[in-house]
């Protein structure tokens, strides 16, 4: 290569990384339904663009789990204190919640679908019982099998036992071998999320030729009392419990989740991918990282509100379809074993949409039956499963905001300039959010800022 072209090639990698990836994933997608109506199924090797990139995210999230659990834990340095409570209280609140919406908004729209060919699967859950029995073995499963097979309940654990352990007996170089490892994974992450409009491009072309926009007009009613029901967890319930918990406007924060982390999870689909994206966020908002290193990665496999919300509307459609009547006694029962299913949910070869026939059985509807609800949820996946991604993983990183900020209020420490009005930034003299990018600099702020301040 001519060292012309070789500096033309370097200017074209350089205006491609300074293109916004949210503009550059749009334009991906608009080529891939383009080409997908123009020559649908025409360019053979598109679609392992797609599969490629989706491999690729498969093949190291589980890794990435497990060395930022366990470097944040050997590094540590104990502050997992009522704040980490707060957290781990959210996000199971708010799962029981989304749950709960689902019910509700499936029966104010019931739904119906059509039920034609079952599908079939190894193993599937029986019950709340057999459920929780999986999850407690998938705990103490195999640290190797549980990285083959991406059980992030057993990568949590075996990450939390290492961790725990080095931290007791590492020596400082060993110690930063591991964060360097971390490090370096969370930059292969960097890397391949940067080539997702390439992956996204490839996806949406075998999307498009093989199902066109049947999607859209088949299934188009239950897509939508799925998207509804996302976007009211998003924007209602958790802006309640927010506005509660902090006593003032959270949706400066929830919008800013939504923006920029929300969007690069409904491309990507994947929470546990997603971390890094994440981690940057709650850097630049100023958290504590011995306590957003530790719950972020948790949130990726406990926080499933869109999961929830999945299994109970889904759920409810097969009962209505098949004209069973749904009390509601026996509609909170479902709420509470949505609740429950959906934090395991990571461990189920599958994911969340094996434990539907576990929740039709509550009333009474054969396997066969309930497996083909889960052939229409892979149908469907392609909207759903994005919009899940993307309540799931920005509600990760609110939540260890708010348990943080409520911590702050209570020590008489303001908040970042964002949350509060333009009234109120100018009678207390903020003109940006912080002096700097780092929780070290909030940190600087707080103690320099008047202990006086009364909060409304």
């Amino acid at each position: 290569m001519s060292s012309g072209s070789a500096k033309g090639f370097k200017k074209v990698i350089q205006k491609y990384n300074d293109t916004s990836l949210i503009l550059r994933i749009l334009i991906g997608i608009i080529i891939g339904a383009v080409l997908a109506l123009i020559w649908p199924g025409a360019i053979s090797w598109l679609p392992t663009l797609g599969d490629l990139f989706v491999g690729a995210l498969k093949a190291i999230a589980p890794v990435l789990v497990f060395v930022l659990v366990a470097s944040a834990l050997a590094q540590g340095t104990g502050k997992l204190d009522r704040r980490f409570g707060t957290v781990i209280f959210l996000y199971m609140l708010t799962t029981f919640l989304a749950a709960f919406v689902a019910v509700v908004a499936s029966f104010m729209f019931p739904q119906t679908m059509v039920l034609e060919e079952a599908a079939t699967a190894d193993s599937i859950p029986q019950g709340i019982g057999e459920v929780i029995h999986n999850l407690l073995m998938n705990v103490i499963a195999n640290p190797f099998g549980a990285l083959a097979n991406a059980n992030y309940i057993g990568i949590l654990f075996w990450a939390a036992m290492f961790g725990s352990a080095m931290k007791g007996i590492a020596a400082e170089g060993g110690k930063q071998f591991m964060k360097n490892v971390a490090d370096a994974v969370s930059l292969i992450v960097r890397w391949i999320i940067n080539l997702a409009p390439f992956g996204i491009l490839g996806l949406v072309y075998n999307t498009v030729s093989t199902n066109g926009l049947a999607i859209f007009t088949t299934y188009g009613k239950l897509l939508l009392l799925l998207v509804g029901c996302m976007a009211f967890e998003s924007l209602i319930v958790n802006g309640i419990v927010a506005a509660v918990a902090l006593g003032r406007n959270p949706y400066p924060l929830i919008l800013r989740c939504l923006r920029e982390s929300g969007i690069t999870a409904f491309f990507t689909r994947s929470s546990a991918a997603n971390i890094p994206i994440n981690m940057g966020l709650c850097k630049r908002l100023g958290l504590d990282e011995d306590m957003y290193s530790v719950s972020i990665p948790l949130g990726a496999t406990i926080n499933m509100d869109g999961a929830a919300i999945t299994i109970t509307v889904m759920t409810l459609a097969c009962a209505h379809t098949m004209g069973i009547t749904v009390d509601i006694p026996t509609a909170l029962i479902l709420s509470v074993i949505a609740t429950l299913g959906a934090c395991g949910a990571s461990g189920v070869a599958g994911g969340s949409l094996l434990l539907i026939p576990m929740a039709c059985s509550l009333f009474g509807i054969p396997n066969d039956t309930a497996m083909q609800v889960v052939a229409v949820g892979f149908i469907i996946g392609v909207v759903q499963d994005s919009v899940e991604t993307m309540l799931n993983s920005s509600g990760d990183v609110v939540f260890a905001a708010i348990a943080e900020y409520r911590d702050w209020l209570k020590q008489g420490r303001r908040l970042p300039g964002f949350m509060y009005s333009e009234k109120e930034r100018s009678k207390m003299g903020i003109t940006k959010d912080f002096p700097g990018d780092t929780a070290d600099a909030m940190r600087e702020q707080n103690i320099a800022a008047d202990a006086e301040l009364e909060y409304k």
